[in-house]
């Protein structure tokens, strides 16, 4: 009898958020919004949001395996944020940019704008791919 196993990607979000926050970056995740999806839509553009998920921008972070819930500010409001597994695109170190896209990325057209929580500022600079890299591999890239 084959049992099917759970996906391993809620696994990958915690420990690269672990890895971030050991070494002293900031966990950012880029999330495909759709119905399910709790953000500000105000920060939304093209269907994704950029969020930091760093210690001093969320409180009450939540890693499960099929949500990642967290309060943060935006714009001096702070506001619950929820977020399906299955809709994290990818998490990476923002000053690093090294991290990991999932299979949904791959698929996602574009790039979306950083917003970073906790009172920052918008950013409207959308990184764009480096062409020297071969297709169907993630390309991930720090905008500042």
């Amino acid at each position: 009898m084959t049992t099917a196993s759970s996906s391993q990607q809620p696994y990958f979000l915690r420990a690269l958020y672990e890895w971030c926050v050991d070494n002293g970056h900031t966990p950012f995740l880029t999330v495909k919004v759709d119905q399910r999806t709790r953000v500000p839509v105000s920060y939304v553009k093209d269907g994704q949001i950029v969020l930091n998920l760093g210690p001093a921008a969320v409180r009450d972070l939540h890693m499960d395996n099929d949500w990642v819930s967290f309060s943060a500010r935006f714009g001096g409001v702070s506001q619950v944020i929820e977020i399906p597994v299955a809709n994290v695109l990818a998490i990476f170190a923002r000053e690093t940019g090294e991290g990991m896209a999932f299979a949904q990325a791959q698929a996602a057209a574009g790039g979306p704008a950083v917003v970073e929580n906790e009172d920052a500022s918008r950013s409207t600079d959308a990184p764009t791919p480096d062409p020297d890299r071969p297709k169907g591999r993630p390309s991930l890239r720090v905008v500042k």
